[in-house]
């Protein structure tokens, strides 16, 4: 029977980081990641949409988000000189009516005083700096002037994968059917296959299936999947200026930004519109009757769109508050959590995976003081509420 000193389940972006900053730390255990898409083609990371920023509401968001911008603009010194995970530094531009202004100007000042470099423009300044945009309506915007645009998802995660195998990390083809737990300790897993591995700390970084990993252990974990839609749309009318447009986001939650020469879209429901059935299916009539008329009223360029293509992606959704679950179970010491990021997993990934490591290195936090995101507040039902979820 094979024996890590850590497991770590999940090998997207937050399960390779983890492994790649335990051996980069100096951590000399032996270490394996178990995944059960080696295609890496149905995750949370290869299916999302690779944005980054830093315009959160949580300090600690704030942080996260920092730590993965600080590695993505330094990728070749990280990783090498082929290292490349198509960064464009465009920004965000959330986008505010009179009655959601206050809000806006609450998490600005709370993402200045976090180290975001950002800027709130309003009236006609918000239209100068954005002539693709319809104003009417907006009492301002939050545009992100650095540290914001969006990545190659698939690239970054496989960048920390590839260097995390490099330094010794065994990469384990597997679904995880079972925990053997002994009293306050995980001891083991048994995979699918029939395989069973001893371990000796065990990482939850199983995206969309942390919760049902969690349960295997005999522990409440409410984080599962969410079901998004995003939209490949084609705009022959579009202008060099709608290109260089950032993420934008406009009251009603619609989002788009440029992909190539095309652009990209989508909408996250309501709770009560969330689907519920969590296969891959796009729902079309969901743009035709929820997302366009809007997305051409904010940007009139738009009223002339295509639908070209469209995918489906799955949040690690954490019900209680969307904000992520890290760190160890205060009970199961050897259990630990990197899980429910709610669609920010991707560039919170890295900062995640250096704290994983830093818990099992030293005991304790070094670099972001994630305390707050213990699942202690899922044990006492308290939430800690992000404002600012795409």
């Amino acid at each position: 029977m094979a024996s890590y000193d850590v497991a770590i389940v999940g090998g997207g972006v937050v399960g390779s980081a983890t492994a790649y900053y335990l051996k980069k730390l100096g951590y000399t255990g032996s270490v394996a990641i178990i995944e059960r898409d080696t295609s890496w083609q149905s995750g949370c990371t290869a299916r999302s949409c690779g944005g980054l920023r830093q315009q959160f509401s949580t300090p600690e968001n704030i942080a996260l988000s920092k730590f993965g911008v600080t590695v993505v603009k330094n990728l070749k010194e990280e990783f090498g000189p082929e290292a490349d995970a198509a960064f464009r530094e465009q920004g965000y531009l959330i986008l505010a009516t009179a009655s959601g202004m206050p809000v806006l100007e609450e998490n600005h000042a709370v993402q200045i005083a976090h180290g975001a470099h950002n800027v709130l423009l309003k009236g006609d300044a918000l239209a100068a700096r954005f002539p693709w945009l319809n104003a009417d309506g907006l009492a301002g915007g939050c545009f992100g002037l650095s540290g914001e645009g969006w990545v190659d998802p698939y690239s970054l995660a496989a960048l920390f994968r590839k260097a995390a195998m490099a330094r010794g990390v065994a990469l384990i083809q597997g679904e995880v059917a079972g925990l053997r737990r002994d009293g306050a300790r995980i001891s083991g897993l048994d995979l699918a296959s029939g395989e069973s591995l001893i371990c000796g700390t065990l990482v939850n970084a199983a995206g969309t299936g942390a919760g049902r990993l969690a349960a295997l252990a005999g522990i409440a974990l409410p984080v599962g999947p969410r079901k998004r839609y995003v939209y490949v749309l084609d705009c022959p009318a579009a202008t060099e200026a709608l290109h260089k447009a950032p993420l934008t986001v406009e009251p009603g939650g619609v989002y788009f930004r440029p992909e190539g020469r095309n652009f990209i879209c989508g909408l996250s429901p309501e709770e009560h519109e969330e689907p519920e059935v969590f296969d891959w299916e796009v729902d079309y009539a969901w743009f035709e009757e929820r997302i366009w008329g809007r997305l051409a009223e904010r940007v009139p360029l738009f009223e002339a769109v295509k639908v070209i293509s469209a995918w489906t992606g799955h949040y690690d959704y954490n019900a209680l508050d969307q904000n992520a679950v890290i760190g160890p179970h205060p009970e199961i010491a050897n259990f630990l959590f990197a899980n429910g990021y709610s669609g920010h997993g991707l560039q919170q990934g890295p900062a995640s995976g250096n704290a994983i490591a830093e818990l099992i290195l030293h005991g304790g936090y070094r670099t972001i003081d994630l305390t707050r995101f213990g699942y202690e507040r899922i044990l006492n039902n308290a939430p800690l509420f992000e404002k600012n979820v795409i």
